[in-house]
């Protein structure tokens, strides 16, 4: 199936590499359909794309190749939640805010996106007042 998307035009993907946000994303409810579109092979960066809505396409980054020590807790609610049988099933993502230049881009830490890539589901996860892991992380000194 062909999809319009926010940063890479018109893109091919297999109805299988759909992931489902059953309650969307704080502030896209609504929106529960995406794909993961790499960007590059070997890249940290993605591009998180609405199979339906042109214009809601986020980019997004793994954490941990910027923050080694980037952690949290899952509930047992978000694991049954997410369907996860092993730590194997959980992509952990970040949803990145673009600066200009791009080195100045912050990573938002707070809150994570979490997906089940066996089972095709995922949530945004936001972290609780525990958390010590900003909003705005600098992506500048990760090693991309």
């Amino acid at each position: 199936m062909n999809i319009e998307t926010k940063f890479l035009g018109q893109v091919t993907i297999e109805e299988k590499e759909i992931i489902q946000f059953p309650n969307g994303l704080p502030g896209f409810e609504d929106t529960k359909e995406f794909v993961i579109l790499p960007l590059e092979k070997d890249s940290p960066f993605a591009i998180l794309q609405s199979i339906k809505q042109q214009e809601i396409g986020f980019v997004i980054a793994l954490p941990f190749v910027f923050k080694k020590e980037y952690a949290f807790n899952l509930t047992e609610e978000d694991k049954e939640e997410l369907q996860i049988k092993t730590s194997e099933d959980l992509l952990t993502y970040s949803i990145v805010t673009l600066k200009e230049p791009f080195n100045s881009s912050t990573l938002n830490l707070q809150a994570p996106l979490l997906i089940n890539h066996k089972q095709k589901v995922a949530k945004q996860l936001v972290l609780q007042d525990g958390s010590t892991f900003p909003l705005r992380f600098p992506i500048e000194g990760g090693n991309v």
